[in-house]
């Protein structure tokens, strides 16, 4: 019966490293999108014209600013 609570801690222990393991491919998959994503927008914003892209960027900011005075309130 000795052996019993080793096999118990070593199974956890497999396990623990089993989901570690998939937390951290999940996690390298959700970077390699959001990275794409990035590259994606700041590509489109380089196809804009200067008084286009100046336009996104202000009315972007405006929003992000609005989102967060609106989380103080």
């Amino acid at each position: 019966m000795g052996a019993s609570p080793r096999i118990l801690r070593a199974a956890l222990l497999v396990a623990a490293a089993i989901a570690l393991a998939a937390a951290a491919v999940q996690l390298r998959d959700k970077r390699e999108t959001a990275e794409m994503t990035v590259e994606n927008i700041q590509a489109e914003l380089d196809a804009l014209d200067p008084v286009s892209r100046a336009a996104v960027i202000a009315r972007l900011s405006s929003d992000e600013v609005k989102k967060v005075r609106g989380q103080r309130q």
